[in-house]
């Protein structure tokens, strides 16, 4: 089968001069909606269909017959001329182009714009090779996934941000709550304790006294559930003595309130930036919640240790694993997601191994150098 080929005056050979699949094949090519451009062994063209002119605003007749290099830039034509050279010694039929890096194409008036192509190689009824390249403008894709990049950069910005903003909020209102309120419960405390000796010494009635030994019992209860907030917001250990410590808490603290046994093994001093310490005693926190909420677990493992340039953190229990499901998407957890968003936070590597019936384990890789700096 001949290749349709313009004529000398750039005008398209019509299906009435040529029969049967030939016809059908210079059909195809007038009419398709891809830019189709055939090239000779010697890089000149000889197929230059109507989207190509479009395309590229240059007509058949101007193109027919001109080096390729008319519709490439001037930086990539060495380059593309080599690639088509390999392409031809290899004895593959096609090949997609573009995958290392973005192709582009030159118009008449000299801008430049985004293609994406295909080439593909045969030979003609004289064994001639000829290497045929179907392409199409991605201009508006290229501009679309930009600013869905810019996009997405500005919600991770924002996220970032956000996380800041509660963290350091968290750690005001701990703070308050520890400094203002709890100092406060304390000296009421006191005076408690003072009219209570008083009572006694004046032979104050056993109601009385009941009645303030009962005072002095709720208030030792609002002093702890202040306490338990204010750790509970962000622990005064993470501030003063470091992530080791705060995570010997947290473990110690979870075994306490919900009968679970916590094997934490962490080194004695982690050399962690305090951005990424929080962080990690966030993510070690939200696990927690979950195999309370979802494990129906007996016993945790928490484990930090150093391998090579990262760290690696596991939290891993013995309950029912997950089979990925989730049951009620109106009840949906975001806590995976802000583990996930923790865990970029901190350059890292979050997987998930789970198996129904055989518990659960999150393990979490993030590199040393980036938690000490950032």
């Amino acid at each position: 089968m001949t290749l349709p080929t313009p004529n000398a005056d750039g005008r398209w050979i019509l299906p009435d001069q040529i029969t049967g699949n030939e016809a059908c094949f210079s059909a195809i090519v007038r009419t398709s909606m891809e830019a189709i451009i055939s090239v000779n062994e010697g890089q000149s063209i000889v197929l230059f269909n109507p989207m190509a002119e479009a395309l590229f605003g240059i007509s058949a007749s101007e193109a027919v017959g001109k080096p390729l290099d008319l519709l490439i830039p001037s930086r990539f034509r060495a380059s593309h001329a080599t690639h088509v050279k390999r392409f031809g010694v290899t004895g593959v039929s096609d090949r997609q182009m573009g995958q290392q890096r973005t192709l582009f194409g030159l118009r008449r008036d000299g801008s430049e714009f985004p293609i994406e192509a295909s080439i593909s190689q045969t030979s003609d009824s004289q064994g001639r090779k000829l290497f045929t390249v179907m392409l199409r403008d991605v201009t508006e894709r290229v501009r679309a996934e930009a600013r869905l990049r810019h996009s997405r950069e500005e919600l991770q910005a924002l996220s970032d941000s956000i996380l800041s903003t509660r963290e350091e909020e968290k750690r005001r209102v701990a703070r308050e709550l520890h400094d203002d309120i709890g100092q406060r419960l304390s000296a009421l405390k006191m005076d408690l304790v003072m009219l209570e000796n008083d009572l006694r010494r004046e032979g104050a009635s056993t109601g009385s006294c009941s009645q303030a030994a009962a005072m002095h019992a709720g208030l030792d209860a609002a002093i702890a559930a202040v306490r338990q907030i204010s750790a509970d917001l962000r622990p005064a250990l993470l501030d003063e003595l470091g992530l080791t410590a705060a995570l010997d808490w947290l473990g110690k603290d979870f075994s306490h309130r919900y009968a679970i046994s916590v094997d934490t093994h962490v080194p004695d001093h982690v050399e962690v930036s305090d951005q990424a310490a929080t962080a990690v005693f966030r993510i070690v926190q939200e696990a927690l919640n979950n195999v309370v909420h979802h494990a129906n677990a007996s016993r945790v493992w928490i484990d930090l240790h150093q391998a090579d340039d990262d760290h690696v953190l596991s939290v891993r229990d013995d309950g029912d694993g997950w089979d990925g499901e989730i049951k009620d998407p109106a009840r949906r957890s975001f806590g995976l997601l802000g583990i996930r968003e923790r865990a970029r936070l901190l350059g890292g590597t979050l997987s998930l191994a789970n198996t129904p019936g055989r518990g659960f384990e999150l393990s979490l890789r993030f590199p040393t150098r980036f938690a000490e700096t950032r």
